[in-house]
């Protein structure tokens, strides 16, 4: 998207350095990565980077509501909801794609928002073997807020391990061997020292959690959440015996589970920005668009069982029994912004900010991109394409 560096990248590229891009990723995380890596990053201008982080702040200002707790209470479907959530999550996830007005000018779109963590280890790891094999520009920088590999690190080190021993401290997923996200928890071990253990191999004493490091029982005080527990719900008859996390346990989350539904697509009503598309909670729509083939119909809640109805139509919203779970979106249209040698693509942005304990607001620290030829935008997706995948982007500073 900046074009004199887009160009000389393309010229540049060879599959071989893409390759030893890859092998350096695996030797890096010691594991090959389970979904498709794209052959480029996105080069953000600097006026499409302002856009961003004003987008990010906007929405920043609505989650540092005094009510927000209040207009969210909703948000948490009651058989999910667990017990001591604390004031603010630890993790920020807000998505964007990139469009084009009418003037052709680059502009972000939220697309979806979560309180979760994402790769945060893993995207910098991918955004340095970027700069090892590829000719990346100085004057561009993947991190924000004056970060860099060494204070980043230290950053998360603090607010995942914090005072504990890392052992005491876990990744925690549902049978994380199986994810097609596992790269990162291998990067994070290596860089912040903490084991990831699947739920299954919780032991329960009262309140208190262990694990069986090197066998021995180890006490859990912070659990590292990167379980989706809506996810786990539908999943749990299958797992055998488990630990029940709904229940009062005496551990620290990071981040409390509660949070990826208080802020979720849920909250995008209540968010009024030029970057962000019009919203309504189906319930309180005040009049039915004439023009539905421009909205969308999401479900607030994925285990609904019924996804995103992309062309909308009057009977698809007469069906609708529950309209207090749907919001009615104005649809985005996606621009073909980044020229690659095998045609132009789209992507996503995704900020990435994080929390700690203390502060009076998140901080803007990493990225993530998507990058796709296709209608879907996501790593399962366009499987064949080439300089398509999961990528990172590389930001020019605004003036």
């Amino acid at each position: 998207m900046i074009p004199d560096v887009r160009t000389s990248y393309n010229r540049q590229f060879t599959p071989e350095q893409y390759q030893a891009f890859l092998e350096g990723i695996a030797t890096d995380t010691g594991v090959t990565p389970s979904f498709r890596i794209a052959e480029t990053p996105v080069f953000v201008p600097a006026a499409l980077s302002s856009k961003l982080v004003q987008a990010c702040e906007e929405i920043v200002e609505v989650l540092l509501r005094p009510d927000f707790k209040t207009i969210t209470q909703d948000a948490i479907p009651p058989a999910l909801k667990v017990p001591r959530e604390n004031e603010h999550p630890h993790f920020i996830v807000i998505d964007f794609a990139v469009c084009k007005t009418a003037t052709g000018e680059l502009v972000p779109q939220l697309i979806e928002l979560q309180g979760f963590p994402t790769m945060l280890a893993f995207q910098e790891v991918m955004a340095r073997q970027f700069k090892t094999h590829f000719d990346i520009p100085d004057y561009l920088n993947n991190f924000f807020n004056g970060l860099d590999e060494t204070t980043y690190y230290e950053l998360l080190r603090d607010m995942i391990v914090g005072p504990y021993a890392p052992e005491e401290v876990i990744l925690l997923e549902v049978k994380p061997e199986e994810q097609k996200t596992k790269i990162d928890f291998y990067s994070t071990e290596k860089s912040l020292g903490i084991p990831t253990v699947c739920l299954t191999e919780l032991i329960q004493d009262g309140k208190k959690l262990y694990y069986l490091r090197n066998g021995v029982k180890t006490p859990v005080q912070r659990i590292y959440n990167r379980i989706i527990f809506d996810d786990l719900q539908k999943q749990s008859a299958s797992l055998g015996e488990h630990v029940n996390l709904f229940q009062d346990l005496d551990v620290e989350w990071i981040t409390h589970p509660n949070w990826f539904y208080r802020i979720s697509k849920y909250i995008m009503p209540f968010i009024h920005s030029e970057y962000v598309p019009k919203s309504w909670f189906l319930h309180e729509l005040p009049v039915i668009p004439a023009d539905l083939e421009n909205y969308v119909l999401k479900p607030l809640f994925s285990f609904a069982g019924q996804g995103v109805l992309i062309d909308v139509t009057q009977e698809d919203i007469d069906r609708i029994q529950d309209p207090e779970n749907w919001i009615l979106q104005h649809k985005v249209k996606y621009a073909p912004a980044i020229a690659t040698p095998t045609g132009p693509a789209i992507c996503e942005i995704r900020m990435i900010y994080i929390w700690q304990d203390g502060a009076a607001r998140p901080m803007l620290v990493h990225n993530l991109a998507r990058i796709s030829k296709g209608k879907m935008i996501g790593v399962g997706f366009n499987s064949k394409d080439t300089w398509v995948g999961g990528s990172c982007c590389f930001f020019e500073q605004p003036a």
